[in-house]
């Protein structure tokens, strides 16, 4: 049952072209026009505050309704790790199925079988399932030949292809980049290239197969560089990043703060600018939350033994605005980090304010103080490494399919 018209005023509407005054009239779950309000219709007074679309959330590993609400979060493309994995035909359509009507979920489905890195799954049922991409999960295929034959039918299916690139080999057990501050810690490490060798192989691999690749997160200098250059010979090639990545460097694991243990790790201060760099020109496309909350037990932990993992969900919005502040890029770029290119990468009709798209809509009122507390979040677990940050930006209204949450 489709809400009534809603029409709201008042508000700096962001759109791709820029931030404009008009109204944004939704009827019929979707964007009806950007004109002026007609009888019948219910009037919403955004009263000066951002009126943008709902976020779109690549690559999450738990659905988390009240932490999405919080932070404008209306689609979230579920990871394939879960328990058990996204690896047939009935489990991705319950995902698929389940959030609606306040949430929907995309599915990733398993490249391989139980994510083993072995064995193809049953991609083409999957994608008939409600799969909106395939997704190699916490880890890198190691067998360049299976993750080609993947790219091979992704390429034929249109399905995007979501790999974490870390060289596996190199990496083993290592819970921090190799440099000055994990060996003063004693942690093991790895070098950053892992990640760049593992991203040259999947990009190779691209461009032999005609596969749509998204590296999930890209966040050191020599990994960026290559998706760059991939870019500009004209490969299908995408990249995204968390803001753990651009706001934070391998000093926030000094005292052995397991919250800032993460997948890939905290990398040096250079890969960090390099990050914000990429943000800047274009290499990167894709913000997301990479929202994993995890509890005491897991996070409560000697640093090597506790998992990796952030609640990035309610913080995604104000850490991503924080770029906008810098000066680093606009308003309608950060939408576009947010929400635009990660639901065209998913192929929904949203992301976007446009006539005719989902009418998926967040306020938000960009200059709204407030400070992060791990004790007090939304979450099912507080593991932010952001815990104790003044920050701005927050939600006041959301929309789904026109319907207010």
């Amino acid at each position: 049952m489709n809400p009534g018209p809603v029409t709201i005023v008042g508000g700096k509407v962001v759109t791709p072209g820029g931030v404009s005054d008009v109204p944004v009239r939704l009827a019929g779950g979707v964007i009806a026009g950007f004109d002026a309000p007609r009888d019948g219709d219910e009037i919403v007074e955004a009263k000066g505050q951002l009126v943008a679309p709902g976020l779109v959330d690549l690559g999450v590993f738990a659905v988390d309704k009240p932490a999405f609400r919080f932070g404008g979060i209306t689609r979230a493309a579920l990871m394939p790790d879960q328990n058990p994995p996204l690896d047939y035909p009935a489990r991705v359509n319950f995902i698929a199925k389940s959030g609606k009507p306040d949430l929907w979920l995309h599915p990733l489905a398993a490249a391989t079988v139980g994510l083993g890195g072995e064995q193809l799954s049953e991609i083409a049922l999957m994608k008939d399932a409600g799969a909106r991409g395939i997704a190699t999960g916490r880890r890198w295929i190691a067998d360049s030949g299976v993750m080609l034959r993947l790219m091979q039918y992704a390429a034929m299916l249109d399905l995007v292809v979501v790999s974490h690139p870390e060289d596996a080999g190199l990496v083993g057990s290592a819970v921090a980049t190799a440099g000055e501050m994990a060996t003063r810690l004693g942690l093991p490490s790895a070098p950053a290239e892992a990640e760049a060798l593992a991203a040259a192989r999947d990009i190779a691999l691209a461009e032999m197969s005609g596969a749509r690749l998204h590296l999930r997160q890209v966040t050191t200098r020599a990994a960026l560089d290559l998706v760059r250059a991939a870019k500009a010979r004209g490969a299908r090639v995408t990249a995204g990043v968390t803001p753990a990545h651009f706001m934070l460097s391998d000093l926030a694991t000094m005292d052995f703060r397991t919250f800032a243990r993460l997948s890939p790790p905290l990398r040096s201060e250079d890969d960090r600018q390099a990050v914000r760099e990429a943000i800047a020109d274009g290499t990167i496309d894709v913000i997301a939350s990479g929202h994993d909350p995890r509890g005491p037990e897991d996070k409560r932990l000697p640093f090597a033994d506790a998992a990796p993992g952030m609640a990035g969900a309610e913080t995604l919005l104000a850490m991503t605005l924080t770029l906008v502040r810098d000066g680093l890029i606009d308003t309608p770029r950060a939408f576009d980090l947010l929400a635009r290119n990660p639901a065209g990468l998913l192929g929904v009709n949203a992301g976007v304010l446009a006539e005719g798209a989902e009418a998926d809509i967040a306020l938000i009122d960009p200059d709204r103080p407030w400070i992060v507390d791990a004790t007090r979040m939304e979450a099912s677990a507080g593991n932010t490494p952001f815990d104790r940050q003044p920050t701005q930006g927050r939600v006041t209204a959301l929309f789904k399919g026109g319907l207010a949450l």
